[in-house]
C-alpha cells in the first residue's frame, strides 16, 4: 500500500508478563497518549490498542518514530530507563505489514486464546478514542471500517468466531478443572471490568457453579450485571476480605497500578486448605508471592493461553479461511489506497486543464456575442472533461498494474504540475 503507516508495541508474545504490566495503558492514560503523540509529534492516523496481552501504536509518518513513542512512553508511565526495554518492542515500518498485524490482532489470529473476541470490541473501543482526539484520518477510517467489515465476514462465512473460546471463558474452564473435586465450589469475582463482567457471565451460565459472588467498588455496577445474571451475590467492597475467607476461588479484574491482594492480606485470611487465586489485570492485581503463603495456589493471565478447548481446534482449522478473507480485504484496501494517491494529481491536472480553458476563453469572450460566449463555455467544459476522463482511466489502469508512479512523473512534467494549485 502506498501510505506511510506503521506500527510499534509489544505483545505476550514478545514480552512477559512483568514488562507488559510497567507500559500497560487504561482508558485514560491511552486518551492522554493519543493527544501527546497527535498534538506533540505530529502523528496522524493515530491508534493506541493496551490490552492485558499488548500494548501497540499505530501511526501514519514518513519517518520511523518508534524511538519518540516509546521514549513518550516511557515518559507517560514515569519508566526512565526506557531505552533497556527496547528489545521488547516490535517494529513495523511497512504499511502492508503493519495494517496485516491490525487484522490479525483485531481478528483473533494474534490472540492468546485464538478467536479471543474480547479483541475485536477493544479495537473500536481504541478507534473510538482516536476519533475522539481527533487523530484519525482517511487512511485509518478505511482501514478500520475494512476491519470491521471483515470481522462480519469471519462470522458469517467461518468457524472461527464459533462457541466460547475467550480469555474469561478460558479462566472458567481453569476454575472448572482446579475445582473439579470440591462440592459446590464458591468462587468470588473482584472487578467487573469488560473480562470480569464475561467470567461472570460464564459461570452464571455453568451449572456447575451455583456459589457465585461478585464485588466491585461501583456497587450499582455489580447489581446490573447481577440482575443480567440470575443467581449471583453482590456483595460490598467493604466486606471484601470476610468474603475472601469464605470463598475456595478467587477471581481478579481490579483495574489498578499496584497489587491489591498482597501477601500481608492474603496471610491474614487463615487459608486452612487450598484457595486458588486467578489474576486476569494487568497490571496485575495481586502479588507474585502469595503463593508464599501455604494452600494458597496462583495463575496469572499468561496461565490462561495453554487452556485449550474444543472451540479453540474448530477455530485453529478456520485460520487459513480467516487469512484469505483478510488478504481479499488488504488488496481492496491497497487499490483504493493507490487511487488515493492519484487523487491529488487528478485534481492538479483539473486545475492545469482548467487554466488554459480560461486563457482562451479570456481572448475571445469580449469578440462574440452572449450567447456564442455561453456556448464557447460548455463546449470547452465538454471537451476538457473528456480529456481529463482519459487521464483518469490511464492512471486508475496504471495503479492496478503497479506503474502509477512513473505515469505521475510524465504528468508532472507534462502539465507542470508541481507548481499548479490542486483544484475542487
Amino acid at each position: 500500500m502506498t501510505h506511510p503507516f506503521k506500527a510499534v508495541g509489544l505483545s505476550y508474545k514478545t514480552a512477559p508478563l512483568a514488562i507488559r504490566e510497567l507500559i500497560a495503558l487504561d482508558e485514560p492514560a491511552c486518551r492522554r497518549f493519543l493527544d501527546t503523540l497527535h498534538q506533540q509529534l505530529g502523528l496522524a492516523d493515530l491508534l493506541v490498542l493496551s490490552t492485558c496481552n499488548r500494548t501497540e501504536i499505530y501511526y501514519a509518518a514518513e519517518r520511523d518514530q518508534s524511538p519518540a513513542i516509546i521514549e513518550a512512553l516511557g515518559q507517560l508511565k514515569g519508566v526512565v530507563d526506557i531505552a533497556d526495554y527496547y528489545e521488547y518492542f516490535s517494529v513495523r515500518n511497512n504499511c502492508d505489514e503493519a495494517a496485516r498485524h491490525l487484522f490479525e490482532v483485531a481478528m483473533g489470529l494474534d490472540a492468546q486464546v485464538v478467536g479471543d473476541l474480547q479483541i475485536s470490541n477493544q479495537v473500536k473501543q481504541a478507534y473510538q478514542w482516536s476519533a475522539d482526539a481527533d487523530a484519525a484520518g482517511p487512511f485509518l477510517h478505511r482501514l478500520l471500517h475494512s476491519v470491521f467489515f471483515t470481522n462480519k465476514r469471519v462470522q458469517q462465512e467461518t468457524a472461527f468466531r464459533d462457541g466460547a473460546a475467550s480469555t474469561s471463558y478460558a479462566a472458567v474452564e481453569l476454575v472448572e478443572e482446579l475445582t473439579a473435586d470440591v462440592a459446590n465450589p464458591r468462587v468470588l469475582v473482584v472487578g467487573l471490568g469488560e473480562i470480569g463482567a464475561d467470567v461472570c457471565r460464564h459461570l452464571a451460565g455453568n451449572k456447575n457453579f451455583a456459589d457465585v459472588t461478585i464485588c466491585n467498588r461501583t456497587r450499582s455496577k455489580a447489581e446490573l450485571l447481577a440482575a443480567e445474571c440470575e443467581g449471583l451475590k453482590v456483595i460490598d467492597f467493604e466486606n471484601l476480605t470476610e468474603a475472601l475467607r469464605e470463598s475456595d476461588v478467587v477471581i481478579s479484574s481490579i483495574a489498578r497500578d499496584t497489587p491489591y491482594f498482597t501477601v500481608e492480606l492474603v496471610e491474614r485470611l487463615e487459608v486452612l486448605s487450598y484457595k486458588f487465586f486467578i489474576d486476569l489485570s494487568v497490571p496485575r492485581s495481586i502479588e507474585a508471592d502469595v503463593e508464599r503463603v501455604p494452600g494458597v495456589l496462583l495463575y496469572n493471565i499468561d496461565s490462561i493461553q495453554s487452556r485449550a478447548s474444543a472451540a479453540v481446534e474448530r477455530r485453529l482449522a478456520s485460520v487459513p479461511q480467516v487469512r484469505s478473507i483478510i488478504e481479499e480485504t488488504l488488496a481492496g484496501l491497497d487499490e483504493w489506497s493507490r487511487e488515493m494517491m492519484v487523487g491529488p494529481v487528478i485534481h492538479k491536472i483539473k486545475g492545469a486543464l482548467e487554466s488554459l480553458r480560461q486563457e482562451e476563453l479570456d481572448r475571445y469572450q469580449k469578440k462574440v456575442s452572449p450567447e456564442e460566449a455561453k456556448r464557447l463555455d460548455d463546449i470547452t467544459k465538454s471537451l476538457m472533461q473528456k480529456v481529463l476522463k482519459q487521464h483518469v482511466l490511464q492512471l486508475k489502469a496504471a495503479c492496478k498494474r503497479d506503474e502509477a508512479d512513473q505515469l505521475i512523473d510524465v504528468l508532472n512534467d507534462l502539465f507542470d504540475l508541481e507548481r499548479q494549485q490542486a483544484t475542487a
